[in-house]
């Protein structure tokens, strides 16, 4: 509001040894003619109180956060951890990957989490709080065969182990160092971190797994699972991300029926007995799996068209609803008859294969399947089956009872002819023969090796069709490389027996956002089971012997007990180190057996979403010691949107099944929050290719050029996170970093006035305060109390409901616009001119002291090193590293009674007559009448006395000229007689009821506060001679 008059001032410079960073009273331009004696207008400078403070303008990062960083960080978790007496807060840390430098995404985590378990120490809770990292899995392994220059199979395993080891310690090093630069609270030490490589951690994570064996939830199977080529393993459907523009070549194909098999219902080969050329066609999008088709599929319940293609004569199976849609394919057709599904069923039909292998034997007459996942949207309505790569055909099968071991073979009666490296296998010869075989052996079925397919389709003149379609398509999160499904024995994790306590404990679990929870019950819900093998050397090891001879797994629990006993003593390297003999149980032992011979060590390792998944465990002690019959582990847990899919759900899942089996289910976490992703200014994802990454350690420290890319530090970066609606994706760039940059150094300077005006805290010392309400107070300082008890309750509700940017908004509209524009510039007269201990100015300062203390705990949790520094300069400490952290002292809430309806009313009426004033005084400057505000003295002329303004406006009649920062205010019933022999005036209607009338100041300027107040025969005004008694 003050902007108005504002613009208008010239301001004189004020003493080297005064407060330059804030405008003291000025006034110039147009003077009014004096009588009396000629002040000096500079000779009574130093008598003025103005600001000093220790607290600088603009803050350098390195100057102004680095010297709290260990105060707030590390000997503040210390402190509170040993000193709090208030209730334990658990937030528990999903731990990032140990790979690469810090990126936004992690920035915004941790900051996130550092703002909760600030705000808790602030309210006397005792935080339990330690970060943690994922160490294992493919990343890492890829990443040191990068360095090693070799790859997985010309390489022993141990070399890449203990190179994965040392590579994961020097990254948790690296990040620990960059985290610390965030300001997080917490003891960065290896005690109170940890690492999911840790032995201790390893071995917890081991007994969930026995647990879950021992209940009959883990078990072994050979069935198609998401493969990923590129990382050689197994994955699970939380490892997978989906292209909505990958392309595939599809192809359409005729599968030749046998019109003869005796299997055919009666009416289709009655309608087909003159028709041998008759084919089922076919479409798949990976014409690869082709070579393990093991049947054809269709819904009984749908209609099918027999047609005859007229330019060939062939006769065509297919969808009644598809014939319109596949016109293009077949060309022009006539439609024979019409048949329900289940009339196809148990037709048979020739090898796709058998044109160019007529020397192979199938195992088993190929048939046509009935199949309720078959649907007419798309295809031809017939689906080919191949159980070794697609989950929805190996139910089918297993359903049918189809999937039958060939006698004397170990196989599950699958085809499945692609190896773990996603190539064609010598197996495909077994189905193509020798001489197509040559030219697929080898090729990787997603390359090369499905374009080979493509070509024998059309050699044998089977192809009807190939197009190119862009759909969706899953990938693997890590590498950015297409999956398949294939068919390999792995451990299993059943969610069935699991899934209904899981859903149950979530109904317990607040979300936020409340959205969040539909995602994670989805997952889930969908699950059935879960892959927990992987063909990776660094990770857990899935502690399982194998019977030589036979084949078999051993897993259960007196196994399990006696390996986990030695893995405890000896490190679980020792599975891959150690001989097979240390692990053999006792009671499979027999005298005279040679246990090598008959006993092998598995190779699989845990998925790392089971590694982290247990992180849950380290908390057990801690809470039963706390509270045994606490239903959750965690109080909070923070992490991304994509967490849903992996930690959040991996937690939930271990827990539940852990916890059931020991007779109590426990949640791992009792509220979950959700943040959204990092992107660049318009909205973009951050990636190297696009060259737009902003790195947090750059916001921090500044860039190689810092005129592009200043040092912001910390504090603007915790700013920025608070600021943004983090449950959203939240964009960040270098026009966003500025105005946080801004934000932030005007919050800076409120509290560096009130500092400066406080003295450090030295004025403070012998200040005799005045009584909240009291008639000392005036209805400026009132209000300013109710709106900082306002702040307060806004401030509390939103870090306790983790809604950052509430409190922010709030913090920021009470520094411009309550404080800087409205009672920093009413209270400066009296706080630089009036006496020390006068009780105005007593009782500004009262307000003042208790405004800071109250800014300072609003800000703490997002702007520590701010709040550090506001709080060490006001203790007159010389040593930034010494005394208490501000966040030792419990935020207590502000007395309710401070908060004062009726006081916000009558200001808020009177801040509405303010803004006519303004305008008033600034068409008075802009006519050259004035040059300041101090200049015009202002009448108010009521016309109906009856108006209830009437009375607020003659009981603060002397609030206001402070308020509209002029020299005097007269309020009056009827127009003042000297109106005529104005030089100049300006008068608007305020309503119906009141006239504004901006005119000449009556009195003349006095040299010392530069207001229009002085007598004409004396040389101060009356006020200030008092204060130095002239």
């Amino acid at each position: 509001m003050s902007g108005v008059w504002r613009s208008g001032l010239r301001h004189r410079k004020l003493p080297k040894a005064g407060f330059t960073g804030c405008r003291a009273i000025s006034c110039s331009g147009v003077q009014a003619e004096s009588k009396g004696p000629t002040p000096d207008n500079k000779a009574y400078s130093k008598t003025l109180l103005l600001p000093k403070t220790k607290l600088t303008l603009r803050s350098d990062p390195l100057e102004s956060e680095v010297p709290f960083r260990n105060k707030t960080t590390r000997d503040l978790y210390q402190w509170q951890w040993d000193n709090a007496k208030g209730p334990l807060f658990v937030l528990h840390d999903g731990p990032p990957y140990a790979n690469g430098h810090l990126h936004m995404g992690h920035a915004l985590n941790k900051i996130v989490k550092d703002i909760i378990v600030r705000y808790k120490v602030l309210m006397g809770h005792k935080v339990h709080y330690h970060p943690g990292w994922d160490c294992h899995g493919l990343p890492i392994e890829n990443k040191v065969l990068q360095q090693l220059g070799k790859d997985q199979r010309s390489i022993d395993s141990k070399t890449i182990r203990d190179a994965a080891r040392k590579y994961a310690e020097q990254e948790v090093q690296q990040q620990r160092e960059e985290f610390s630069q965030l300001g997080i609270m917490a003891d960065w030490s290896s005690g109170t971190t940890y690492r999911t490589m840790d032995h201790a951690y390893e071995m917890r994570q081991l007994q969930v797994f026995k647990t879950m064996v021992e209940a009959g939830l883990v078990y072994r199977h050979y069935r198609p699972v998401h493969y990923s080529p590129s990382s050689g393993s197994a994955l699970a459907e939380a490892e997978l991300t989906y292209k909505d523009d990958h392309v595939s070549h599809s192809v359409y194909v005729a599968f030749h029926m046998d019109t003869k098999g005796e299997s055919m219902r009666p009416i289709l080969k009655t309608l087909l007995a003159s028709r041998p050329d008759s084919h089922l066609l076919v479409w798949t999008t990976t014409p690869w799996t082709l070579t393990a088709n093991m049947g054809i599929a269709v819904h009984p319940e749908l209609k099918y068209s027999i047609l005859s293609q007229k330019k060939t004569g062939k006769t065509f199976i297919v969808g009644s609803t598809r014939v319109f849609d596949l016109t293009d394919i077949l060309g022009e057709v006539e439609e024979i008859a019409q048949v329900e599904g289940s009339e196809l069923v148990d037709s048979t039909y020739y090898p796709l294969f058998f044109p160019v292998a007529k020397d192979v034997t199938p195992r088993y007459p190929l048939r046509i399947l009935p199949s309720n996942h078959v649907t007419a949207d798309s295809g031809t309505g017939l689906v080919h089956c191949a159980p070794a790569h697609g989950a929805e055909d190996y139910m089918v099968f297993r359903s049918l009872d189809l999937l039958k071991p060939r006698e004397g073979s170990s196989d599950t009666g699958m085809f499945c002819h692609v190896d773990a490296e996603g190539k064609f296998s010598s197996k495909v010869s077994e189905v193509v023969g020798e001489s197509v075989g040559r030219k697929l052996v080898g090729k990787e079925v997603l390359k090369d090796g499905n374009k080979a397919i493509i070509e024998v389709l059309g050699d044998m003149g089977v192809l009807v069709k190939v197009q190119k379609i862009k759909h969706r398509y899953p990938y693997d999160w890590k590498t950015d490389q297409p999956i398949i499904m294939l068919a390999t024995s792995q451990w299993f994790a059943d969610l069935n027996s699991i899934k209904g306590d899981a859903l149950k404990t979530l109904d317990s679990v607040s979300f936020f956002p409340a959205g969040s929870r539909r995602r994670l019950q989805s997952f889930v819900q969908n699950r059935s089971e879960w892959c927990i093998s992987r063909q990776r050397v660094w990770g857990v090891p899935i502690p399982a012997l194998y019977h030589v001879p036979t084949d078999t797994a051993i897993m259960d629990g007196v196994s399990l007990k006696h390996i986990l006993s030695v893995l405890g003593t000896r490190g679980t390297a020792h599975w891959w180190d150690g001989s097979v003999e240390d692990f053999v149980p006792p009671h499979l032992r027999k005298e005279g057996e040679d246990l090598a011979a008959l006993y092998r060590k598995g190779t699989d390792t845990m998925d790392v979403w089971f590694d982290s998944g247990t992180s849950w465990t380290m908390l057990r002690d801690l809470v039963k010691n706390a509270d045994a019959e606490r239903p959750y582990y965690a109080d909070v847990c923070v992490e991304g949107t994509d967490q849903h899919r992996g930690w959040f759900q991996s937690q939930l899942l271990t827990a539940v099944a852990a916890t059931k089996a020991e007779g109590r289910v426990v949640a791992p976490y009792k509220h979950l929050i959700t943040h959204g992703m990092v992107l660049d200014p318009v909205g973009k994802k951050m990636s190297k290719s696009l060259g737009n990454i902003i790195s947090p350690m750059t916001v921090i420290s500044g860039g190689k050029d810092k005129k592009k890319e200043p040092p912001y530090g910390a504090d603007t970066l915790r700013l920025w996170a608070a600021t943004v609606e983090y449950w959203n994706d939240a964009a960040i760039g270098s026009n966003v970093l500025a105005q946080c940059a801004l934000s932030l150094r005007k919050i800076r300077n409120s509290a560096r006035f009130i500092l400066g005006v406080l003295e450090d805290g030295r004025s403070l010392e012998c200040l005799e305060r005045v009584a909240v309400g009291s008639r000392n107070m005036s209805l400026a300082d009132r209000y300013v109390l109710h709106e900082l008890t306002k702040l307060d309750k806004v401030a509390r509700e939103g870090y306790a409901t983790y809604n950052f940017a509430k409190v922010v908004n709030a913090m920021s509209n009470f520094c411009n616009v309550t404080l800087s524009s409205l009672y920093f510039d009413v209270t400066k007269d009296c706080l630089y001119a009036d006496a020390r201990n006068s009780a105005q100015r007593r009782a500004v300062l009262t307000v003042l002291e208790q405004v800071l203390r109250t800014m300072v705990f609003v800000m703490a949790p997002i702007l520590p090193h701010l709040a550090e520094d506001v709080h060490h300069v006001m203790s007159g400490a010389e040593d930034p590293a010494s005394g208490r952290s501000v966040f030792t002292t419990t935020w207590e809430p502000l007395p309710s009674e401070w908060e004062n309806p009726c006081v916000e009313g009558d200001m808020n009426r009177l801040l509405s007559l303010r803004t006519d004033v303004l305008a008033l005084l600034e068409k008075a400057r802009r006519n050259k009448n004035i040059g300041s505000s101090l200049e015009a003295d202002v009448e108010i002329l009521v016309r109906n006395q009856s108006t209830d303004i009437h009375p607020l406006l003659r009981r603060e009649q002397d609030f206001l000229r402070t308020l509209f920062i002029v020299s005097d205010v007269s309020v009056h019933d009827e127009t003042p007689e000297d109106h005529t022999s104005l030089p100049w005036k300006h008068e608007a209607d305020y309503g119906n009821d009141l006239r504004v009338v901006v005119r000449p100041a009556n009195l003349t300027k006095c040299p010392r506060c530069w207001t229009f107040t002085r007598h004409p025969e004396e040389i101060l005004c009356r006020r200030c001679a008092d204060v130095i008694k002239v």
